[in-house]
């Protein structure tokens, strides 16, 4: 099903400097937040300049995209945020914009104990990489830059443009797609390489962080009974937030029913006390309340609020003394492709020509946030396809097969031909 075009440029994908391109990005420790990070931004900007793209490298304004209405939130302090975009400069007016989307931070590696070896040393296992940022997201990295590369060397012409969006901060709320939102940067439609192991996500569920701050009254622990404990006036608030996880998971989206749990309510941390011998007058829990499927975070919030309003007021302690919600770090609003936008398809009979199938890639939503949410937000049409699967991401065990990030590679060789046209 390719044209002589379409087959030549694919053949043109590069798996040996595909693969030395993945190898060489996860040795660069991107922790959201960190001097890697930036430094990654530097490096991808001197790529994309070599492959011939019009590049826009800046340093973002941080105090201003705090201060927008708009802004994201975030989870970790930074002194820096550098947005990245490369253009290619074919057919500026003559034909649509395709955004090719990736965020080049990672999460921390957390125990290094648990890892064989350094987490930013990637190790390779037959055709395997393992490393800190392999699946989530460097191979989408890896593949949009080889698709590029691809199409240059096949001396591809193309009607419209490609704009590539390497943006920091995704791990982190989503600071950096925000930003090259805010800076004008837009398209016509938007392919976001995060791990989808094979499949097309064409919506993500939200996620908001909540911190639940809860009262008690502090004595000494040799007559607690003149005191009360924050930990024994929290347990209502959890018994509730279960019973509330339940009802916000009745009857989800078709495009999330395969998932146990599609909208998450968790507790990650919890802390009380400080002295063992002390009955604890303060207790802080953070967690995540997942947002569903179209539903406003307003909305999210106002519910989870209503909740612990409730089950304040029917505890004897909680009625008096009430805990306090607040809403810091990450809120990712759910995302989706319009129903029936041909981008979709576009992706779908790519992924059949380019390996062969007879069937299409099904498609799902994820119960995640991510920055698709940003793009539809924006009104750009956005789906996610890329190597790796996200049950290995933020593991110690994270890992991509180098194989399935070359197929990605192909497949965006031919979406962008088809979607931006050839000359």
């Amino acid at each position: 099903m390719l044209t002589d075009a379409e087959a030549a440029a694919v053949a043109c994908v590069d798996e040996g400097a595909l693969g030395r391109t993945l190898l060489e990005l996860i040795s660069v420790p991107s922790v959201t937040g960190s001097a890697a990070e930036s430094e990654l931004q530097q490096r991808l900007a001197g790529r994309l300049e070599r492959l011939g793209l019009d590049v826009d490298l800046w340093s973002m304004d941080l105090p201003a995209l705090r201060a927008d209405p708009g802004f994201p939130g975030a989870e970790v302090a930074r002194e820096e945020a550098w947005g990245l975009v490369g253009y290619t400069a074919e057919g500026e007016d003559d034909g649509p914009t395709l955004i090719l989307q990736g965020h080049v931070d990672v999460v921390p590696p957390g125990d290094p104990r648990a890892w064989d070896g350094d987490p930013f040393v990637p190790r390779v296992v037959g055709e395997v990489v393992y490393g800190r940022g392999a699946c989530d997201m460097k191979a989408g990295l890896a593949a949009h830059l080889a698709a590029l590369a691809a199409i240059r060397a096949a001396g591809v012409r193309l009607r419209g443009r490609v704009a590539v969006h390497f943006v920091v901060g995704e791990e982190d709320g989503g600071l950096g797609a925000f930003g090259t939102l805010r800076r004008g940067h837009t398209g016509d439609a938007c392919v976001i390489t995060e791990p989808t192991a094979g499949t097309l996500v064409t919506a993500n569920a939200g996620a908001l962080t909540f911190r639940l701050t809860v009262p008690g009254r502090a004595a000494h622990a040799s007559s607690r009974e003149a005191g009360v404990s924050a930990v024994d006036a929290y347990l209502p608030l959890h018994r509730a937030l279960a019973e509330l996880e339940t009802e916000r998971n009745r009857d989800p989206s078709p495009l999330m029913a395969e998932y146990p749990i599609p909208y998450a309510l968790s507790v990650g941390t919890v802390r009380a006390g400080d002295w063992a011998s002390s009955v604890p007058d303060l207790l802080v829990a953070e967690g995540r309340l997942g947002v569903r499927l179209g539903e406003e975070p307003a909305a999210a919030r106002a519910e989870f609020e209503r909740c612990v309003a409730r089950a304040c007021a029917g505890d004897p302690w909680l009625r008096e003394h009430p805990a306090h919600v607040g809403w810091p770090g990450g809120q990712f609003a759910s995302g989706r492709l319009p129903e029936g936008h041909r981008l979709r398809d576009e992706v779908r009979d790519a992924c059949a020509d380019v390996a062969g199938w007879a069937a299409r890639p099904r498609e799902r939503g994820a119960p995640y946030g991510s920055d698709l949410r940003l793009y539809a937000g924006a009104g750009i049409p956005t789906l996610q396809y890329g190597p790796g699967d996200v049950r290995v991401a933020h593991s110690a065990g994270e890992c991509v097969s180098l194989g399935e990030v070359v197929a990605v590679a192909r497949v965006l060789v031919v979406t962008v031909m088809r979607t931006v046209g050839v000359r």
